[in-house]
């Protein structure tokens, strides 16, 4: 009786060891083999022994089983908005500070080969340095001044259709690029304001004008129409007059 008992403690320590072992290497397996991609997300299969990444298969969001010697490589497929401010040169030569937000997204389709050939720092590798890029080239060929006029837009239009041809091929979507704000020497920016000031009066000015001009030729049709009624009148009363 006293020599089987340490062999059966034995034997529960030997299966307790075993199934701690499974439980361990289940729990890894599974970590490794089961993932969920959230909404927004969509990933590609990193193949460690089968040719590396499948930049044909895309995955999308939700419950995915994974091999575990394989990887997958999530991707934020949703738009995102970004800011960045950056001292140009106009024209003239004058240092003009810019700042600019833009909407942009990884294509959703070509995550794999975005992965490959540039990486998941994309923004700071790629788009942020073609941003710049375009708003020196296309900046530096306009006034400060005209950056407050009506060529703002036209401004902003530019930069964004340079950005965009440069990182469309790059397996990137532009969707907007708005400048901001933009931030002049103290003295061109009051000189800029008060000639929009007296733009601003001037339009006032020829507003007036045109009004009063209307309301004197409404009043002079007014005036005309009154004595034409008049002489209509005058007449009908000298004929009847006539008459009797």
């Amino acid at each position: 009786m006293s020599t089987n008992k340490p062999l059966t403690q034995g034997k529960l320590i030997s299966y307790a060891g075993i199934g701690f072992i499974a439980l361990v290497a289940l729990l890894i397996l599974s970590s490794s083999t089961f993932l969920t991609i959230d909404p927004g997300y969509q990933g590609v299969l990193f193949k460690r022994f089968s040719g590396g990444i499948d930049k044909e298969k895309i995955y999308n969001q939700g419950f995915q089983i994974v091999a575990p010697w394989n990887r997958m490589l999530l991707y934020d497929v949703r738009t995102n908005e970004g800011l960045e401010t950056m001292e140009v040169l106009s024209k003239n030569g004058l240092n003009i500070k810019v700042e600019l937000s833009y909407r942009y997204q990884p294509d959703a389709q070509k995550i794999g080969y975005l992965h490959e050939e540039i990486g998941p720092e994309f923004k700071r590798r790629i788009l942020i340095p073609e941003i710049r890029s375009a708003t020196r080239e296309v900046i530096g060929k306009y006034l400060p001044e005209e950056l407050y006029s009506s060529k703002r837009e036209a401004i902003q239009d530019e930069i964004f259709q340079r950005t965009s041809e440069s990182v469309s091929p790059k397996y990137l979507t532009l969707d907007a690029i708005l400048i901001r704000e933009v931030e002049l020497p103290e003295s061109l920016q009051a000189a800029i304001e008060r000639k929009l000031k007296e733009e601003q009066a001037s339009l006032e000015y020829e507003f007036r004008l045109t009004r009063e001009r209307q309301e004197a030729e409404r009043r002079i049709i007014e005036a005309n129409a009154k004595a034409e009624a008049n002489r209509i009148l005058n007449a009908s009363l000298s004929a009847n007059i006539l008459r009797d």
